[in-house]
């Protein structure tokens, strides 16, 4: 750590109650608003602060917000938050990438460059689709640093990079007046991106998120190995991703199932972009527990994919009990011998909770199961090892007799 007295800070002090600096020493990026001494009243939303102990000693660097996360660590160094410290982070998280393979790959040109406090910057996705990069600000202070990682990313992509999308007016505050837009370059008419040889259309600027759920990449292919003669069902399938992988594995058919209009109509594009029947393999705007109903003993293998039923603490009994409910109606309707792959994407259901719910769902379905695969998200969402709420993806694989 650089020694106080070598820096002149240029940025707005922020001091922790007595006993309070615990989780900051052991670098958890997130000082709650409950550990603050005190805020100048100077200090707005977005201002880059630097914290310190009740005892005076340099803590770390971070983004001020109004809320019960006061302080986003992106620094436990004192130092500059300028060009250098950009690039420094952006590059790591590039080069990480590049090391795993996502990047220069034929067969997938979708992938996340940047997960938050993954890669030491919380408040940031910026997400990679073929040439475009789409960013998504989750506090103030990334958002207003926006224009300096596009300048970053353009030096660091050169003439890869044909676009940048700011999609952050979702994940922000009203009153930052955040509007989604290009920061750079334009859109491109049908979009299509390439995910293990399987083709995608991505509308970055109309569907939710950054356009795809790329987290799930590793666990599309996963299903491929189990889908092969079989009826399929993908509930909740927003854009097809699994309905397309099963098809391509040779299912003998893949209902696809979303209580949203729009996201079957993208689902059904993507079956057609990669030349399936779309009559043999219809996609339904449907609730999935109504659809669920009268499906016993229909289908071999169930995917069950939901939204986040829980996004804060307040909601997490009331979380257990859909996904509850939601596993068990599958169990007690799925042929003997039939697979479901299973998943939380609730970073307030943990992987024990997520698994003592799914046990609770086996009980009252009254059927014997086994787990073949415990899946998370791939290697380009990376969990900090401080920051364990990052590993917010749970998946189990179950085989049911």
């Amino acid at each position: 750590m650089i020694e106080n007295e070598k820096i002149e800070s240029q940025y707005s002090k922020i001091y922790l109650l007595k006993g309070k600096d615990l989780a900051v020493k052991r670098f958890h990026p997130w000082i709650f608003s409950g550990a603050l001494k005190s805020v100048n009243p100077e200090i707005v939303e977005g201002d880059i602060v630097e914290v310190y102990s009740h005892g005076n000693e340099y803590l770390a660097t971070g983004h001020y917000a109004n809320g019960s996360i006061a302080i986003r660590v992106i620094s436990f160094q004192q130092t500059e938050i300028g060009h250098d410290f950009w690039r420094k982070k952006l590059q790591e998280a590039f080069d990480l990438r590049m090391q795993c393979g996502f990047i220069n790959d034929a067969a997938t040109n979708v992938y996340r460059l940047v997960h938050a406090e993954g890669d030491g910057l919380p408040g940031l996705i910026i997400d990679f689709y073929k040439d475009t990069a789409v960013i998504q600000a989750h506090s103030t202070g990334m958002y207003l640093a926006r224009n300096l990682i596009v300048s970053i990313l353009r030096e660091i992509y050169g003439e890869k990079l044909k676009a940048v999308y700011d999609k952050s007016a979702e994940t922000l505050p009203a009153s930052s007046n955040a509007q989604n837009g290009f920061l750079y370059g334009g859109a491109n008419d049908d979009f299509v991106v390439q995910e293990n040889g399987c083709r995608f259309l991505i509308d970055f600027v109309e569907s939710q998120k950054t356009g795809f759920f790329i987290d799930q990449r590793e666990n599309r292919k996963l299903i491929e190995s189990f889908c092969k003669t079989k009826k399929v069902l993908n509930t909740f399938c927003y854009t097809g991703g699994f309905s397309v992988y099963a098809a391509r594995a040779g299912a003998l058919f893949v209902h696809s199932v979303d209580s949203s209009k729009r996201a079957v109509e993208m689902a059904e594009k993507n079956m057609q972009l990669n030349k399936f029947d779309i009559d043999k393999n219809p996609c339904f705007v449907s609730d999935t527990l109504e659809f669920l109903k009268d499906k016993k003993d229909t289908y071999d293998v169930i995917i069950l994919d939901p939204p986040a039923y829980a996004k804060h603490f307040s909601a997490k009994h009331n979380a257990v009990q859909g996904y509850k409910r939601l596993n068990a109606l599958a169990m007690k309707n799925i042929i003997s011998g039939g697979i479901i792959f299973t998943f939380s994407c609730s970073q307030v259901i943990d992987r024990k909770l997520f698994l003592d719910t799914i046990t609770a769902a086996a009980i009252e379905s009254g059927r014997q199961m086994r787990i073949l695969y415990h899946l998370s998200q791939p290697a380009d969402h990376p969990i900090n090892i401080f920051h364990p709420e990052g590993e917010y993806l749970k998946g189990l694989v179950l085989q049911i007799s």
